[in-house]
């Protein structure tokens, strides 16, 4: 039999047959409704036959329409069913770039491959959005704020609290805190393609005169233990003890860090959304790895079920402010105010 239906049309066709509105069936399949009236017509077209009775209120279905409902639904049915089965034995890839938040990571992993059945390989990178959109990991947990022109949706989850870390032998070492108000006085060592802090991070002019750049996070911390400048990283780097040469001190009025799975919509993306609902379930326990003593400061919004025109992940060096590492004029830093920033 030469006909070509197809699966879009099937779907639009069961969701009508459910919802007896074309409204409400395009909001729920996230089209227009001029799209799913066209391909309700491309249906009846190849099947000729009138499936939907457009002149009642709510719409109703022919009799062909009636005859018909059954055998779409099954097929949809069947195949999920065929497609949950073989997605039992995928494997996700969570790309990340340095310290994974604990104990969020732990908890959102177990709790996808418990509710999946399927497995999470992580994969170490320095550029996770990078990785994410090259396809070299499926979903990618990721500390930005600026979305750039890559197609990867962001999903936030919650936000960690900022600390400096300086050398041991740094003068730094032994203060009680420092203020992120400060920052004109520092030298900022900073990760320039995955780190949370940079020269972006103030408004013009208002950030550190002098940077010391890095462009992973291996580099960043040798930077820092070197007495290179001061960083600044989420607060995971201090519970994590990560270099014994590296001190960390609270940082007074510093704007906290978002923490937030990035993927690129594609054929994976309903398995990568059970992951991001694992992560977000993982986000409500309160221990993501913010402020120990407190809960974690989540975002409201829900996973992102429409294609985003706006909220694109991109990589470290489209990020606002990169550039300027190079515009500023170096100026060296003065005794007991060497401050770098990375992470």
């Amino acid at each position: 039999m030469d006909v070509e239906v197809e699966l879009r049309h099937l779907r639009a066709f069961v969701e009508v047959a459910a919802s007896r509105s074309f409204t409400r069936a395009a909001t729920r399949l996230f089209i227009t409704q001029p799209a799913l009236t066209r391909t309700i017509r491309q249906l009846e077209s190849l099947l000729g036959a009138a499936l939907i009775d457009r002149g009642t209120h709510p719409v109703s279905l022919t009799p062909a329409g009636e005859e018909f409902l059954p055998y779409a639904a099954r097929i949809l049915r069947d195949l999920e069913i065929g497609v949950d089965l073989i997605r039992k034995h995928a494997n996700v890839r969570l790309g990340f770039s340095w310290l994974l938040p604990d104990p969020w990571a732990q908890h959102a992993v177990t709790r996808f491959e418990s509710a999946t059945g399927n497995s999470i390989s992580l994969i170490r990178c320095d550029d996770p959005l990078a990785a994410a959109d090259e396809g070299k990991v499926d979903i990618a947990l990721v500390r930005v704020t600026d979305p750039g022109p890559r197609p990867v949706r962001l999903v936030h989850l919650f936000d960690e609290t900022r600390v400096a870390a300086c050398s041991v032998h740094s003068s730094l070492a032994g203060v009680s805190e420092l203020d992120w108000n400060d920052a004109p006085d520092w030298t900022l060592v900073v990760n320039t393609v995955s780190g949370t802090t940079g020269p972006w991070s103030w408004p013009a002019g208002g950030g550190p005169r002098r940077v010391v750049a890095t462009s992973n996070f291996d580099e960043w911390i040798e930077s820092v233990a070197a007495d290179r400048g001061i960083g600044i990283v989420p607060d995971v780097a201090m519970r994590r003890s990560i270099h014994p040469a590296v001190s960390f001190v609270p940082l007074r009025n510093a704007p906290p860090s978002p923490v937030s799975l990035a993927f690129r919509p594609g054929a994976r993306e309903p398995l990568l959304r059970r992951f991001v609902q694992a992560g977000l379930a993982a986000a409500e326990l309160g221990q993501g790895g913010a402020d120990a003593d407190g809960p974690l400061r989540r975002a409201v919004n829900p996973v992102p079920s429409t294609p985003r025109s706006v909220r694109t992940a991109a990589g470290g060096a489209a990020r606002p402010g990169v550039k300027s590492l190079s515009r500023s004029a170096a100026r060296p830093a003065g005794p007991g105010t060497a401050a770098h920033r990375a992470g």
